[in-house]
């Protein structure tokens, strides 16, 4: 693939890192999905196992760009982000996330759709795009699979920020370890899972996917088109990322 701007790519023995690159909050644009996408189109064919992370202090990632939810962009951003997606779900490797910080809609997205996810003590979750007049396609699906309906509807409708350790309790974090220490945890992680056959896990994998009956591709598809055809056309929705953009709060409208 050409060199990455929005990514870094370490590569090892039967396994890979991703590292989002955008500090100081590693914020998610399309061309980051792309690179992404196009990552792991080359990667997986070789590796068995794949950690997300995220670069500097602040953030594993804050979220998806609000500049591409305009409508010109949005279509384009869902189908990028969304493809990643797709792939990890149909793929034999076993992903990991790495999270430090703050990791906030797309990037919880991306996290909790992991295998593992890893936090430090002091990261902090959340889905905060009801507060911006939008609501994330992959959680609307992922959160009740994984934490229930009742913790999915506290997360998506109040789009409130919970600690690593409600997190876990949810089941939306696997492991926390202290501050400093998440290097050390994913090796540790890693060391346990080479130790298994990458066959089997890979075919584990997919089928605890087919077991709870989580056909993800169909399910998406009915909230990408609910997010296109009506919530982004939404008075409210555009006025939602017109004000984050001019960092001042909405005038909501109810239309």
């Amino acid at each position: 693939m050409n060199a990455c701007k929005n990514i870094q790519i370490h590569k090892g023995e039967r396994r890979a890192r991703i590292l989002l690159n955008r500090p100081p909050l590693n914020v998610m644009n399309i061309a980051m999905m792309r690179e992404i996408s196009e990552a792991f189109d080359e990667l997986a064919p070789e590796i068995d196992f794949l950690v997300f992370e995220g670069s500097g202090v602040k953030a594993f990632s804050a979220g998806a760009d609000a500049g591409d939810h305009k409508p010109e962009r949005v279509g384009e951003m869902l189908q990028t982000f969304h493809g990643i997606f797709r792939k990890l779900c149909k793929s034999s490797v076993v992903t990991i996330a790495a999270v430090h910080g703050h990791c906030l809609g797309a990037g919880f997205e991306l996290a909790t759709f992991c295998d593992f996810s890893i936090a430090e003590e002091s990261a902090k979750f959340g889905q905060p795009e009801i507060k911006l007049g939008c609501f994330p396609p992959v959680a609307m699906i992922t959160l009740p699979q994984i934490a229930g309906m009742r913790a999915a509807t506290d997360l998506i409708l109040s789009g409130r920020t919970i600690s690593a350790r409600e997190a876990q309790q949810m089941g939306l974090v696997s492991r926390i370890v202290p501050d400093g220490a998440l290097d050390g945890a994913v090796e540790a992680l890693l060391n346990e899972l080479r130790a298994l056959s990458p066959r089997v896990l890979g075919m584990a994998r997919r089928a605890l996917w087919e077991a709870a009956g989580f056909n993800f591709d169909r399910r998406l598809k009915i909230v990408e088109d609910f997010y296109l055809s009506e919530l982004i056309k939404t008075e409210d929705a555009q006025e939602g990322i017109r004000a984050f953009l001019e960092k001042r709060d909405p005038a909501w409208h109810g239309r």
